[in-house]
């Protein structure tokens, strides 16, 4: 998918806090005003073994950029798939942006929580940009950002935003991946031709081998054949938490035998971290734009549907 800005406030798909601050305070203030916004849109979420029972809504009422939407991934998905983290209909999709008070003009900067770093607020851009949203970028990232002394607030938002009509948008199928697709790219493995797409995953080693387990129960672990372990942590600071500069993402995927003139598709446990790692590859620019996408239903679906000889273990 293509990640270039339109013409927008913020230049680059990934940005820094003071950028962001910087936008912020362009923003007109009056609820009159039919102007563009620079909005923060809060992507907090956890895994479903989070050790503290911590979740997305919960941060984000206890520290939260000023004036900033939540954006519930647990909420805004395919309410009847099986799977967790499905991409919605256009329609609910739209439904959501209306309800958070969001115009199709304005300006969209995900941000993560501070405990995790960058995390699942790429799996919240992606979305937006596969539903068409002109302005979305990324901030890198809200522990930064707290930890620059810009401003936060906390507890419950006193007053709900106005709702908006978002138009129900296109969905831009070209960037996500099916099931049918990793089927059909898992039983060619080993044939003549059949690497020349790359399938990279963002969970941890030990997932990957197949020597621990899945946080969800009764999923087993391990990895689609041919497919190349990316673990989320490698792309990032290891002290900030932050995506790492561009020259430092493009050695993580050298380093990986990844070829840039080969399409490159991106997965995980359930799609989350695998929009960080395509935004990783953006940065990065490694690869072409168009060669880049993400299997939505990633390892929770293939692990459920694939036949079990077709789960790989070790590495």
């Amino acid at each position: 998918m293509r990640y270039s800005s339109t013409g927008g406030r913020l230049g680059s798909y990934i940005v820094t806090p003071k950028e962001l601050s910087e936008a912020l305070q362009k923003n007109v203030t009056s609820k009159l005003s039919t102007s563009p916004r620079v909005i923060p849109l809060c992507g907090a979420w956890f895994l479903p073994n989070d050790p503290e029972g911590r979740t997305g809504r919960k941060v984000f009422e206890q520290r939260r950029i000023p004036s900033a939407r939540f954006f519930d991934l647990d909420a805004v998905k395919d309410h009847d798939s099986p799977y967790p983290h499905m991409l919605p209909t256009a329609e609910v999709f739209a439904e959501a942006m209306g309800e958070l008070g969001i115009k199709r003009d304005d300006t969209l900067v995900v941000y993560d929580t501070h405990e995790l770093g960058l995390f699942s607020a790429p799996r919240v851009a992606w979305t937006l940009r596969v539903f068409g949203h002109p302005q979305v970028h990324i901030l890198n990232n809200f522990r930064l950002w707290v930890d620059g002394g810009y401003p936060t607030e906390w507890g419950p938002q006193e007053t709900k935003e106005q709702d908006t009509k978002y138009p129900v948008p296109n969905y831009n199928a070209e960037s996500v991946v099916c099931f049918r697709e990793i089927k059909s790219l898992a039983l060619d493995h080993g044939k003549e031709g059949s690497d020349s797409i790359q399938i990279i995953d963002a969970r941890s080693p030990g997932r990957f081998t197949g020597t621990d387990p899945e946080p969800r129960p009764g999923l087993s672990s391990g990895h689609i054949p041919g497919s190349i372990n990316v673990p989320l942590p490698e792309i990032l600071d290891p002290d900030t938490k932050a995506l790492l500069p561009k020259e430092e993402l493009r050695k993580v995927f050298e380093s990986k035998n990844l070829n840039p003139k080969d399409p490159i598709i991106s997965s995980c446990g359930t799609g989350v971290m695998a929009a960080a790692l395509d935004a990783a590859l953006a940065e990065a620019d490694f690869g072409h734009s168009n060669d880049r996408r993400v299997y939505d239903g990633s390892w929770t679906e293939y692990a459920q549907r694939i036949p079990k000889e077709l789960i790989h273990k070790r590495s």
